[in-house]
């Protein structure tokens, strides 16, 4: 069994904030290790600069020379493979490269974007630095067909691009839900693409025919303003908060439809929760989003607006075969692309013959 050196530079598996992007470095964490090896969170040394501040930036790279200086001397001498967890522009892997290069590691990354756009402005010198760092990468997995477009395009040399699914930290599907209960909403409540995606909830809800019932599940600073929109629907909108992961599954289980816009979302680990409990899904077609959903019903494009989206969860809501025929679909698929055991498969395919190589 080998040992695995784990890094995150946006933001440590072990942060006190909930995030999806918190919840896939532990679930990756899992899946790289689920047949055995050790996996070791190296540092929790955190590049990110929200607001493209260059003394912001200038302080994280000196940080980042002496997270460097620590980890070539104390990282174990049996570590036999590196590998980072979303290096963009905004936290770019500043340490990964470096340390590797000093011991000889070879060096991989997940969900990693090159985005030439940024070599210009505020983040030009990060966006570079996270440019050096995908050339590094021996091999890349990406989520995501869009991420793709802009890997293959500026491929470092003999790098390999190899698609990771999005996956479940679940060997096995949940129980089949329902599908007879409440729509089911589930999203962080913080200002940006998570409130333009309850603001258009809202409008879609006014669209609604019939005796309908939401359940929204989440919870965070914007929390009083999704509130204030919902007002207008009364009762018929029930707020249930953050869940644990019990309480969660349970909401799939008793909903008939899962709703959520997804406004400028990578992909969304909820979708896959929701098809996992056989939830039909209504959702806006777009990049990220798309790599997630069972192919095939209708799922709006973005100018269509609320009416669209209004239109697709009045038909799911009259017919509950139609329900059943999706949610029995999306599992299937769930099963077939989206479970931990594929995702590490995936992996050690492609990272294995690194460390073969290596030794």
């Amino acid at each position: 069994m080998a040992r695995i050196a784990f890094y995150a530079p946006m933001k440590s598996p072990l942060s006190p904030v909930p995030s999806g992007d918190r919840e896939m470095a532990r679930n990756l964490m899992r899946m790289i290790g689920a047949q055995g090896d050790t996996v070791e969170l190296v540092s929790e040394f955190r590049s990110h600069d929200k607001g493209g501040n260059v003394e912001v930036q200038t302080r994280l790279r000196a940080e980042a020379e002496a997270e460097i200086a620590r980890l070539c001397h104390a990282l174990p001498e049996d570590c036999a493979l590196w590998v980072t967890y979303h290096n963009y522009y905004k936290a770019p892997d500043l340490i990964g490269p470096a340390v590797c290069a000093a011991r000889g590691l070879p060096y991989v990354q997940i969900e990693s974007t090159r985005a030439t756009s940024r070599l210009t402005g505020p983040w030009a010198g990060f966006a570079q630095a996270a440019h050096d760092a995908c050339d590094v990468a021996q091999v890349i997995f990406y989520l995501t067909a869009n991420d793709l477009i802009t890997l293959d395009r500026e491929r470092f040399g003999a790098q390999k691009l190899v698609e990771l699914p999005p996956f479940l930290p679940l060997d096995q599907l949940p129980p089949e839900g329902s599908r007879d209960g409440p729509i089911l909403t589930v999203g962080m409540m913080r200002q940006g693409d998570k409130m333009a995606s309850y603001g258009l909830i809202a409008q879609t809800l006014q669209y609604l025919d019939g005796d309908w019932n939401l359940e929204i599940a989440g919870d965070g600073p914007a929390r009083p303003e999704i509130e204030r929109l919902m007002a207008p629907f009364g009762s018929r909108v029930r707020f249930l908060g953050q869940l644990d992961r019990a309480a969660l599954q349970s909401a799939y289980d008793r909903a008939s439809v899962f709703f959520w816009p997804g406004v400028n979302e990578a992909f969304g680990m909820v979708y896959l929760e929701a098809q996992a409990a056989g939830l039909p899904v209504v959702a806006q077609d777009r990049p990220g989003v798309r790599d997630v959903l069972l192919p095939g019903p209708a799922y709006p494009a973005p100018e269509a607006g609320a009416g669209a989206l209004a239109a697709v969860l009045n038909q799911l809501r009259r017919d509950p075969l139609l329900r059943k025929r999706i949610g029995a679909l999306a599992r299937r698929r769930i099963s077939e692309r989206h479970l931990i055991d594929i995702a590490t498969g995936i992996f050690w395919q492609a990272a294995g013959p690194l460390m073969e190589t290596r030794a």
